[in-house]
């Protein structure tokens, strides 16, 4: 059998399968909406019970996009002339594999597959998706692709991204950085459980980092998320916790822009623009998790200013910041989302020695495994004093909804930390199958070796299709909480399955500490829990089809 399918044929193929999958895919929808619909609205507690199927909604409804994604990318790369061999077999592979998981189960986790019999629906593949299941994700293409991989080594991507010059040169700029001054730190970072030095933190700042998207106006560089994505991926493949430093601004600055007094745009923006202020966000409370509407955290006026009481927990980058995006409850009758105010609450940054010397707030390290580089705290808040002008907005109650506003970008961005992550973990894995040397030849020629470094180049491409995609949106200012989750959703999926079998590749060295492959594979598994766990965020993807 040949490599690859005849390339006029590999488009017009990958084009007919597209209506096919929608259709499947709107049945299902259409069929658990049915399901679980009382009195013609959908049910959350029948939704709940049935949440295995909503689920499995969740992720062929990501499946449907990334094909579509994955064969717009091809159509736009081959329009510029740019469709070359290396392109041909991760489209062909991509729609292979995918259509062939459609039909008999997607890995929803290591033990859990999304099934068509669970949504109560049958497909039977027309003759174009039977050729691209048949014919598509071969060993031979396999084996083609990461031949093709070893001839780009070195270079920024596996494929061509499909992006316009500008971005594509922003990626230039952060890939060399990320080559040059924080590959060669990382695992050092890492091993010694450090915070990323400060030195780095006002690299990044001189180099526009954190104010990327912030409206020139306010300070910043007025660039697109679309740039943000890029940005963010490049130095998550350096590590994690420096491609993740943007986006404790990014989550701060767009709460501001958007529900921020011009006062507090004014004030702030500026300041998080340039480096001069870092933020960190304290949302997350320990009896919580992802219920926010539940927190217990309350702010009690008291003159002009307010006065916060009550526990945080796995609150990022917490000591060395000046301001928190703070999250607490101002009406003391309510129970949920309706009381919640957001606060700019002021802090002075601490030391080693003296973490959290501001008054009123105490707190303590939380030891992980991975994404170490700026580290997890527990806070204490007990008499801790918020200027009354810096509530958001000048309003309380509003606290809920202006931390909505900011889902569809972080999520965005976590997306774009998995494609980093997984990226990273594709060119470690790939250079160790090609140094290491058993039985006469290089790991990377036997083939389940090399089938594994191609399906981690065609699951990034599709993440990272997918990302760009809910970027774009983003930048046209179309509602994307559901595009954006399902980036998330399949990034993290593809980050943690890359890393994993890059340490597999490495057998034992993969597991002692001293290869960067242990960091990647510790780093990689909080994607699939921060900015909503897998399971929630397939819930609330599949709510959102439902209407």
């Amino acid at each position: 059998m040949t490599e690859t399918i005849l390339l006029a044929d590999l488009l017009a193929l990958t084009e007919a399968t597209l209506p096919e999958i929608a259709t499947l895919t709107a049945q299902a929808t259409e069929g658990l909406k049915t399901k679980v619909s009382r009195e013609g609205k959908v049910s959350n507690a029948a939704l709940e019970a049935d949440q295995y199927a909503a689920h499995a909604l969740a992720w062929l409804a990501t499946y449907n996009q990334s094909l579509i994604q994955l064969r717009g990318w091809a159509g736009r790369v081959a329009e510029a002339g740019q469709f070359g061999e290396m392109e041909q077999l991760i489209l062909q592979i991509g729609f292979g594999e995918y259509l062939n998981q459609i039909a008999g189960g997607i890995p929803m986790s290591q033990g859990e597959a999304a099934r068509l019999t669970d949504l109560g629906v049958s497909w039977e593949p027309s003759e174009a998706a039977r050729k691209l299941m048949t014919e598509g994700n071969t060993n031979a293409a396999r084996m083609a692709l990461v031949a093709r991989m070893q001839d780009n080594h070195g270079r920024a991507l596996f494929g061509t991204s499909g992006l316009d010059e500008e971005l594509e040169m922003i990626r230039d700029q952060f890939h060399r950085y990320a080559e040059e001054r924080v590959i060669p730190n990382a695992h050092e970072w890492h091993l010694k459980d450090e915070l990323i030095p400060m030195e780095i933190i006002e690299e990044l700042a001189e180099l526009g980092v954190f104010g990327l998207t912030i409206p020139e106006e306010y300070g910043g560089l007025g660039l697109s998320k679309a740039s943000m994505v890029v940005v963010t991926e490049e130095l998550s493949r350096g590590y994690i916790g420096v491609g993740s430093l943007g986006t404790r601004s990014e989550i701060a600055a767009e709460l501001i822009i958007c529900g921020g007094t011009e006062e507090q745009k004014q004030k702030w923006l500026p300041g998080l623009a340039s480096g001069e202020i870092l933020s960190t966000a304290v949302f997350t409370e320990p009896n919580t998790g992802s219920d926010l509407g539940s927190l217990r955290t309350r702010a009690v006026k008291d003159g002009d200013d307010w006065v916060v009481t009550g526990n945080k927990t796995w609150i990022t980058h917490a000591q060395r910041t000046h301001v928190m995006t703070l999250l607490a409850r101002t009406e003391p009758d309510t129970t949920d989302w309706r009381g919640l105010s957001m606060f700019l609450a002021e802090k002075t940054p601490g030391t080693d020695d003296n973490p959290f010397p501001t008054p009123g707030m105490t707190g303590g390290e939380i030891e992980v495994l991975g994404y170490r580089g700026m580290k997890e705290y527990e806070l204490g808040f007990d008499g801790f004093r918020v200027k009354g002008e810096n509530l958001l907005g000048g309003e309380t109650g509003k606290g809920f909804k202006q931390l909505m506003e900011t889902f569809e970008s972080a999520r965005i961005q976590t997306a774009a930390r998995a494609v980093g992550v997984a990226q990273a973990a594709c060119e470690i894995g790939m250079q160790y199958a090609i140094d290491r040397k058993q039985f006469g030849k290089s790991l990377i020629e036997f083939p389940r070796v090399g089938s594994k470094l191609a399906m981690m180049a065609v699951e990034i491409m599709i993440a990272r299709q997918l990302t760009y995609f809910s970027a774009w949106e983003k930048d046209h200012g179309h509602r994307c909480d559901v595009e954006a989750g399902m980036a998330k959703l399949l990034g993290a999926r593809v980050a943690w399955a890359a890393s994993d079998n890059a340490l597999q590749i490495h057998g034992g060295n993969g597991f002692a500490l001293e290869y960067a492959i242990s960091r990647i594979l510790c780093d990689a598994r909080i994607l699939n829990i921060f900015e909503g766990a897998a399971e929630i965020q397939a819930q609330v993807i599949a709510r959102r089809l439902l209407g």
